[in-house]
């Protein structure tokens, strides 16, 4: 009985020679390319298991914006008389990923007029305000500028403007 057993087990080929006469059959170069083949699989799957597991964060940003009184992008102030005020909706919204603080500056001419803040938003939270503002001097296409600073930076962080002209 024990000699049958060793005999049937002679007959079945090992996995070790499965293998070699696998890897025997094929020349230098096509070895190669079979395992650069396997690796590369294995880097695919390894990216995409990575992909699934720990998905992109996406870009950090803050979107700063003014719209006119009908609450678009359209219809802003042009044209005011001396000590007429323009209104225009100011709106932020947080997409950095964390509650973020914010101020606001109004500026005509390079000159700060007002000062907003500060605002404190969650990721994904929106804040729109009406903003008035008024120039004090006659003039052809006055620079009004909103300026958006980030709570921790020395220097404006997103800027938007528009171009006025004040009669007397």
């Amino acid at each position: 009985m024990l000699f049958s057993a060793i005999l049937k087990n002679a007959d079945r080929p090992s996995h070790r020679g499965i293998r070699n006469r696998f890897w025997a059959g094929q020349e230098r170069w096509d070895r190669i390319l079979s395992v650069v083949l396997v690796l590369a699989i294995l880097s695919a799957v390894a990216t995409v298991v990575y992909m699934v597991v720990v998905p992109p964060v996406g870009e950090r940003d803050t979107d700063f914006y003014i719209l006119g009184l009908e609450g678009l992008a359209e219809d802003y102030p042009g044209k005011l008389a001396l000590g007429d005020s323009g209104v225009v909706t100011l709106g932020i919204v947080n997409r950095e990923h964390e509650t973020t603080i914010y101020r606001v500056e109004t500026a005509i001419n390079g000159e700060k007029t007002a000062e907003f803040g500060p605002i404190t938003l969650n990721d994904g939270e929106k804040w729109e305000r009406e903003v008035s503002f008024t120039p004090t001097r006659v003039g052809l296409e006055q620079k009004v500028e909103f300026l958006l600073y980030k709570e921790g930076q020395t220097g404006v962080y997103r800027s938007v403007y528009l171009k006025v002209d004040v009669g007397g």
